[in-house]
């Protein structure tokens, strides 16, 4: 077997020699050669428990049903969302599932009455997603998570592998279509978002989620009237 290169660096370098090596694997193959051989005990996921999460999640499971998986639970989420990260959790078998959530103090201190998702948006995710996530990522090299290029945006040019602020990102369903979506969750026979069936293509917090529009990309509904189309996260 080779060498491990997970272990190597510097970063953009390793990126693009995991590419050269891995990047031509579809994605089952390529998420079992992080998790077991480039990144054995230093790689997370990082999920959303969102629309399109179950895919993802179950080619983890099929590998390692221990693999980390970070959830960031905000305290805005849909209650829906919330369910499903327990029904996932038990449908799969996932044994690493990490419920992350910001810390009351920090949170009363920043935003004590609760406002800041619709007066200062970036701020927001900020303190509930971003400075959580890279507090729940330390210790690991790599990350994976289930962003594809179809979302639009700035994903539309979006690379297998990344190497983001000290870490490997991992995007091993980058390529995969709407149809390869939904062909997986009827493969695997896999629970569905409960408000996928109301017509949510894209779910985050609830203050800044609503319905896309017809023809919309899949994403928008995230911030929608605003610049903003990511959280910061990506």
């Amino acid at each position: 077997m080779a060498k491990p290169i997970g272990q190597a660096g510097p970063g953009e370098e390793l990126a693009r020699r995991l590419q050269d090596r891995h990047g031509h694997l579809d994605a089952r193959q390529l998420l079992a050669a992080m998790i077991r051989d480039e990144f054995p005990g230093r790689v997370a996921v990082s999920s959303s428990f969102g629309i399109e999460a179950a895919v993802l999640l179950a080619l983890v499971a099929e590998i390692d049903p221990a693999t980390p998986v970070i959830f960031l639970d905000t305290g805005l989420l849909f209650e829906e969302t919330l369910a499903y990260r327990d029904v996932l959790q038990l449908h799969l078998g996932l044994k690493g599932v990490r419920t992350v959530s910001p810390d009351p103090s920090a949170l009363e201190a920043s935003d004590p009455e609760r406002i800041l998702s619709l007066a200062a948006t970036d701020n927001c995710c900020s303190l509930l997603k971003m400075q959580l996530l890279d507090k729940a990522l330390r210790g690991f090299d790599a990350w994976i998570n289930g962003r594809k290029r179809f979302h639009g945006g700035e994903r539309s040019r979006l690379a297998v592998f990344e190497f983001v602020d000290g870490r490997i990102k991992i995007n091993p369903l980058a390529a995969w279509s709407p149809a390869r979506i939904e062909a997986t969750f009827r493969e695997l026979k896999l629970p569905r978002h409960p408000l996928a069936e109301k017509g949510y293509t894209s779910v985050g917090c609830a203050p800044c989620t609503s319905l896309a529009g017809p023809g919309e990309d899949v994403r928008a509904g995230r911030w929608a009237g605003r610049e903003k189309t990511e959280c910061g996260i990506h």
